[in-house]
């Protein structure tokens, strides 16, 4: 059994939104290869009323629920304790976050301990932002019912990143946005489909050309579908240049 390099601890108010996508795929392979763990954390077991009420209405009026702060700070003040983590990265999924992107991903992939706290309704009690939440996420411009899905994405987008999860390492390091550009076209078997061939270059054996020809067409896709990628990476190469 591998040294677990992940340990993910998901917060949440309705674990079976999340139970199943969790044992499959990727994420399924690093938890049997022992490199990552994922607890998922039922905020209804840590109330002590007998309803086990996780929300609550807003003080001030007005429509919609809000997460009690009690069930969430007894779910992590138990993580911390058992687990004897002193700082651990605690990240709500809230709409209202900071874009999530690939370098945020990078960053959280390297911790040993992370908590993620999925909103809910209409959000969290202000106090744990305010007390235990150390990033705040976003995953884009739109509103879902919950932070449970947005949870996954970020799960996903960071287990694969683990030393050792992916057979090919360099899968993940040569995906869109982890070298700064969108991924170069790809193509498989078989060499022509309906007409269409596959790129005589690909199939030349010429390391070199196909790489130089792989670097101008991530360029030129970027530049053509995210030209504020593409500038800000002629930007940092230019300045790379410079110094």
């Amino acid at each position: 059994m591998s040294e677990v390099r992940l340990h993910i601890h998901l917060v949440t108010g309705f674990p079976k939104l999340v139970q199943s996508p969790l044992q499959d795929s990727i994420i399924r392979r690093a938890q049997t290869k022992g490199l990552v763990k994922i607890d998922v954390y039922d905020l209804r077991q840590y109330t002590f009323d007998k309803h086990h009420q996780i929300d609550d209405y807003p003080y001030g009026g007005g429509p919609g629920m809000v997460l009690k702060p009690e069930p969430i700070f007894r779910c992590v003040q138990d993580i911390k304790k058992r687990f004897r983590l002193e700082k651990p990265r605690v990240v709500l999924l809230t709409p209202d976050g900071e874009t999530y992107n690939q370098r945020k991903a990078e960053e959280l992939s390297a911790e040993r301990h992370v908590i993620l706290i999925s909103g809910h309704y209409k959000g969290v009690d202000e106090r744990v932002r305010e007390a235990l939440v150390t990033d705040e996420i976003s995953i884009g411009d739109y509103v879902l019912s919950g932070g449970e899905l947005p949870a996954l994405v970020v799960i996903d987008s960071i287990v694969r990143l683990v030393p050792g999860v992916l057979s090919d390492y360099d899968s993940a390091a040569t995906d869109s946005f982890s070298t700064g550009l969108l991924d170069h076209p790809h193509y498989t078997r078989p060499e022509e489909y309906e007409g269409m061939r596959v790129p005589d270059v690909l199939l030349s054996g010429h390391h070199a050309e196909i790489a130089r020809w792989r670097r101008e067409k991530a360029l030129e896709r970027t530049k053509q579908r995210r030209p504020d990628l593409y500038e800000e990476f002629m930007k940092r190469k230019a300045l790379e240049k410079e110094n």
